[in-house]
C-alpha cells in the first residue's frame, strides 16, 4: 500500500479525505458552483470513509467558519482603514465584496478542517 504524499495541511487545503488523503471531499471541485456547493459523496471513493459519520456532524464547522471570518474580516477592515486610510463605508463595501467572493471557499474549507480534526490519517488503511 502506498502512503499518501500529502501532508495534513495540504490535505486540508486540497479538501481531500482525512483518512486516505486521496479521495475528494466534494463532488464538484471549485468554490463557485453555488447550486452544488454542499454536495459531498456519502463515502470516500478511495477508502470508503463515511463523510457524514453522524447526524449534525458538520455543526462544528460553523464554529470554524466563525473563527476564520471573525479574524480575517476584522483584520481586513483594520488594514483598509488604518493602512489605506479608507472610510468605514468604503471598507465595509469592500468587505461585502470579499464575502461574496470567498463564501464558497470558507464554507468548504471549514468543513475540511472540521473533518480533519475529527478523523485521523491512517497510512496503514488498505485502499480500494
Amino acid at each position: 500500500m502506498a502512503k499518501s504524499e500529502l501532508s495534513l495541511l495540504q490535505s486540508v487545503f486540497a479538501m481531500k479525505c482525512p483518512r486516505c488523503r486521496t479521495g475528494d471531499l466534494f463532488t464538484i471541485p471549485g468554490s463557485f458552483q453555488f447550486k452544488q456547493l454542499t454536495v459531498m459523496p456519502d463515502v470516500c471513493p478511495s477508502c470508503g470513509q463515511k463523510f457524514l459519520p453522524e447526524p449534525g456532524f458538520y455543526y462544528g464547522a460553523m464554529f470554524i467558519s466563525y473563527i476564520i471570518c471573525g479574524f480575517w474580516f476584522l483584520g481586513f477592515i483594520a488594514i483598509c482603514m488604518f493602512v489605506f486610510d479608507l472610510s468605514v463605508d468604503t471598507s465595509f463595501i469592500l468587505l461585502f465584496v470579499m464575502i461574496a467572493i470567498l463564501f464558497g471557499w470558507i464554507f468548504r474549507i471549514s468543513r475540511s478542517i472540521w473533518i480533519h480534526i475529527t478523523i485521523k490519517y491512517d497510512p496503514t488503511y488498505l485502499h480500494k
